[in-house]
């Protein structure tokens, strides 16, 4: 076995929290090795979730908003794609990103090793290539950024063609007429609304009572209107007994006593971190029952020389906010000021999509805080008007003595775009966090980003009356 020794920092996975921590590590002087399977490097974000489902989305969202705009009716046909076809044009956005990557780290001058990486002891881990050689790595920490993959019941069978999970979508050769999706969170809703874009029957199952529960109540009133407006079929409170494939299709029976027949199913309910087989046993660390590590302040973990960042640490299980403790950990091992990773927006991209960041009514109800609310709606935006994109709104919460403003939630058109807008005034320190920032500011006309002025002077007027 091959030795090679005196890295400061290696580092298990190479999606946005790897890569991040390896750029800020390797700029802070310290030597870094990066281990990943692949040398198309990238993680499950590059090639599996984020950036080909988000390249999937906006495709489905152009056809759509092509011919729903009014101002377009009668000029163009509504065209007919397949899944196969929007998956291949997709892989050009994953290959320019994996370009992206890689350049980064040769820029930077950090050594990848592909292959298996696994912890073999303090200090140490081990790279298994697909040649069957290995390497072992010594170093003076190791950064577990592995990410997370479907979770996958044992009375589910992943092995039918016509069983998929959100990683084996991509490989899917057929364009389904009806699709039952099991699992309403973020990735559910999300593929709910692309499929049901395509003119696809879409059942989806929701085991919570309502639509992403942890956004505002409003917001997911409106989400659960368009899904149905869009043709699928959501169903609450519901818990499977079995899944039957065959040749033909897929059954789902459901412990109320229902069943659902369709051509393929989607399975999208929950995830598992990724820290089988990375030898946690071999420095005295355990995963929970997710399969995720806990971490403290500085994304460490309980055993020295440890650190993890990501999906396999669990909330918010984003890339943004991945790439963000990857940055703020390695900063941390270079000396800075520790810093933990707050604030962060939720962006889903349904169609429309819902962006939000701070507090919701209910939260602000149930610790007393006396708000108010301000609101636009997208309708009567020139902009809107414009593009055909007239579904959705904008919401301001704000306290009503300060001003201050609390909480952004956003649903529709360029919705993870608009709220960063907010957001910025959010982090300023007071006075200068009210929603008088909005009415007293010039924005261009005609855009999206009026909304602000127009929610911000609807929440002015309702406290002056």
């Amino acid at each position: 076995m091959e030795v090679s020794s005196s890295w400061d920092l290696v580092i298990l996975g190479s999606g946005p929290g790897g890569e991040a921590a390896a750029m800020r590590a390797t700029k802070g002087g310290l030597r870094v090795a990066m281990v990943d399977r692949e040398l198309s490097v990238g993680g499950s974000c590059t090639h599996l979730g984020t950036i080909p489902s988000k390249a999937l989305r906006h495709q489905v969202r152009q056809l759509v908003r092509h011919y729903r705009n009014p101002l377009l009716h009668g000029i163009i046909e509504a065209p007919r794609v397949s899944w196969p076809q929007l998956v291949a044009r997709s892989k050009d956005v994953v290959d320019a990103q994996v370009g992206v990557h890689i350049n980064h780290y040769q820029r930077n001058r950090v050594t990848i090793f592909p292959g298996h990486g696994r912890l073999a002891g303090p200090g140490k881990v081990i790279v298994s290539g697909d040649d069957g050689n290995e390497v072992e790595l010594e170093t003076r920490d190791v950064l577990l950024a592995t990410g997370s993959r479907p979770y996958h019941p044992d009375d589910v069978d992943f092995t039918h063609p016509r069983v998929y999970d959100s990683d084996t979508l991509l490989s899917m050769k057929n364009t389904p007429r009806h699709l039952i999706i099991y699992g309403a969170g973020v990735i559910g809703c999300e593929y709910a609304s692309l499929f049901a874009g395509m003119g696809i029957r879409v059942d989806l199952i929701n085991t919570r009572d309502h639509l992403l529960d942890f956004l505002d109540t409003e917001i997911t009133d409106a989400l659960s209107y368009h899904l149905r407006e869009q043709g699928v079929t959501v169903r609450h409170g519901e818990s499977y007994a079995s899944v039957e494939p065959d040749d033909h299709g897929v059954t789902l029976r459901m412990e109320s006593g229902k069943s659902i027949r369709a051509d393929a199913l989607l399975w999208s309910n929950g995830r598992t971190g990724n820290t089988q087989s990375v030898g946690l046993e071999s420095v005295g660390l355990t995963a929970n029952g997710r399969g995720l590590l806990e971490v403290d302040h500085r994304y460490k973990t309980a055993v020295a020389g440890v650190y993890a960042v990501g999906d396999v640490i669990g909330w918010p299980s984003l890339a943004s906010a991945a790439y963000d403790q990857g940055r703020y950990c390695a900063g941390g091992l270079c000396g800075e000021v520790e810093k933990r990773v707050t604030d962060v927006p939720t962006g889903i991209y349904t169609i429309p999509g819902i962006s939000s960041v701070g507090s919701t009514e209910q939260e602000l109800t149930a610790e007393k805080v006396p708000y108010e609310v301000g609101q636009a709606f997208f309708r009567d935006l020139a902009r809107a008007q414009i593009t055909g994109e007239q579904v959705g709104m904008l919401k301001l919460l704000f306290h009503s003595k300060t001003r201050a403003v609390l909480g952004i939630h956003c649903f529709g058109y360029q919705a993870t775009e608009i709220v960063h807008v907010g957001q910025a005034i959010m982090r300023q320190p007071a006075p200068n966090n009210t929603i008088d920032y909005f009415i007293d500011t010039t924005f261009n006309y005609p855009t999206m980003a009026e909304a602000y002025r127009m929610a911000a002077i609807n929440g002015m007027n309702r406290i002056r009356r």
